[in-house]
């Protein structure tokens, strides 16, 4: 019982650290509604009209700030669906295996229906030991939440969640509406803060709350923007931030572009398609986070080409297992309407080479 109960100690010990960075950011948002509210705006403000102008704009930003980031905490991230678990029996049949050839076997004939195009680095199919699950295409394992995320974008401290499919929006709009808020903080205090250092303000407790709140709201504008503007580069190149450190791989190879459909149709993969949500913390996201439509464009001058001058990618192309062609779920399918969407096909004939050994069988623990 000893170890048991230090376990559930370290855990315990574990969830309150988790939760300091936010119980951080919760008292300094706290602090700076009461420094800008009462002690900017009521005390050393002496323009009525100026004032109610800036408390109206400060609680719009405010508002949309706190929701956005209360949406990112508290929204659960999404774990693969239950058609890409294994089986009972299944997965007793892959533990009773030895050789990694008869295991890869195992789990190309359950990927086989599934929507599954990217491939371990070795080529192997993508499985997850500790959830036991056939991983979808951008799906990672996390060590702190212990799970598969699906379209996992990176663990994040600061809100003490997963970020991925499910609140990546609300991600973005955070970082937005956390940058517009510091930036017309420290805007609109930047008047008083010169008074300050020219005696122009009464020497009263709000020169401190306003000399502070100019540095820490400058100083988290200037960390925000390059996040924020690091996250819109991902979002227009369609690409996660574990996926900007390493490509996903397809049959046909690494290919860093692999899902990316355009500017404008990355864009409504996370924000959706109706305009009117784009600036809510709602989710919106376009698919179910298991199935993403891909452009899998090959380098290799030998593969034939479309009319279009896109490559397809062919039966031949790369080694390892062959998949047949899988559709596309009817939402993301909504994505190439307008478009081409290239996905890998295999003849009829398409057999195992003999002679060839399969890549073993491989798993990821992202962090």
């Amino acid at each position: 019982m000893a170890p048991l109960g230090s376990g559930g100690l370290r855990r315990r010990c574990q969830t309150v650290i988790y939760w300091i960075p936010v119980l951080f950011i919760s008292i300094i948002v706290g602090w700076s509604y009461y420094a800008y509210v009462l002690q900017l705006c009521v005390v050393s403000s002496c323009v009525f009209c100026l004032t109610v102008v800036y408390l109206l704009a400060y609680h719009f930003f405010f508002f949309m700030f706190v929701w956005a980031y209360w949406q990112t905490v508290f929204t659960k991230p999404m774990s693969p669906l239950k058609e890409f678990h294994l089986s009972h029996a299944d997965r007793e049949t892959l533990e009773r295996e030895d050789r990694v050839e008869s295991q890869q076997e195992i789990l190309r004939r359950i990927a086989k229906d599934l929507p599954v195009y990217t491939r371990t680095m070795s080529g192997a199919v993508r499985y997850c030991d500790r959830c036991h699950l056939v991983k979808p295409d951008r799906c990672h394992h996390c060590s702190v939440c212990d799970m598969c995320i699906l379209k996992m974008d990176h663990h994040c401290p600061w809100v003490n969640n997963c970020v991925g499919f499910s609140n990546y929006k609300f991600f973005m709009l955070f970082l937005a509406y956390s940058l517009l808020y510091c930036l017309f903080v420290a805007a609109t205090d930047v008047q008083y803060f010169i008074k300050f250092w020219t005696s122009g303000l009464p020497d009263t407790q709000a020169k401190f709350h306003i000399m502070f709140l100019f540095f820490a709201a400058s100083m988290f504008s200037v960390s925000l923007s390059s996040l924020f503007g690091y996250h819109c580069w991902l979002v227009c190149k369609n690409r996660s931030t574990l996926e900007a450190f390493r490509a996903p791989s397809f049959r046909h190879g690494a290919d860093k572009n692999g899902f990316s459909l355009g500017f404008s149709k990355n864009f409504r993969q996370v924000f959706g398609d109706e305009k009117k949500y784009w600036p809510l913390p709602v989710f919106s996201s376009l698919g179910d986070g298991c199935s993403f439509p891909t452009c899998l464009v090959n380098q290799d001058p030998e593969q034939p080409h479309t009319p279009s001058g896109h490559t397809l990618v062919t039966e031949g192309v790369g080694e390892g297992p062959q998949f047949p062609a899988k559709p596309l779920r009817e939402s993301q399918s909504r994505l190439l309407t307008s478009g081409h969407s290239w996905t890998e096909s295999v003849g009829a004939n398409d057999k195992d080479t003999s002679g060839t050994s399969n890549p073993a069988m491989t798993t990821e623990n992202e962090t």
